[in-house]
């Protein structure tokens, strides 16, 4: 196993301030859902993956992704930065897989996974239809 570069300690200051929870794009997205009417936990920690929003009754979960740690490909926020650029497409690919994983095993469990981009929960039109379309699938996922 090689030996990660060293950082450089003002990039390291700057990545310690980046918010893991209750970032705005997860905040657009309870709105969202409130004004839906969708009722939900935030973070259920006893579900796989811990998703951002969840409904155990209703069986649906919803991943609220940033375009630039998830590396969303066709979004202007999913860089790849020119610095270490290894590192960093070995760091987005594990985490798209560590996201593939939470949501295979949500679904094994007979759960409806959603994933929300931080672009999408941005544009509150694009959201809206997102939250839509949840509420049509998980409603069907919660019957029987």
């Amino acid at each position: 196993m090689k030996t990660p570069k060293a950082s450089d300690p003002a990039r390291s200051a700057l990545m310690k301030r980046v918010r893991q929870a209750r970032t705005s794009a997860e905040e657009a997205v309870a709105v969202g859902l409130r004004r839906a009417g969708l009722f939900y936990r935030r973070n259920c920690k006893g579900l796989p993956g811990a998703p951002d929003f969840a409904n155990r009754r209703r069986k649906w979960a919803i991943f609220v992704n940033g375009c630039f740690w998830h590396h969303h490909k066709i979004c202007r926020r999913g860089t790849i930065p020119k610095q270490n650029r290894a590192f960093w497409l070995e760091k987005f690919a594990a985490n798209r897989a560590r996201d593939a994983r939470k949501a295979r095993a949500l679904r094994a469990a007979g759960f409806y996974v959603a994933f929300v981009w931080e672009c999408e929960a941005f544009d509150p039109a694009r959201l809206e239809r997102r939250i839509a379309r949840l509420q049509r699938r998980a409603g069907r996922a919660g019957e029987g």
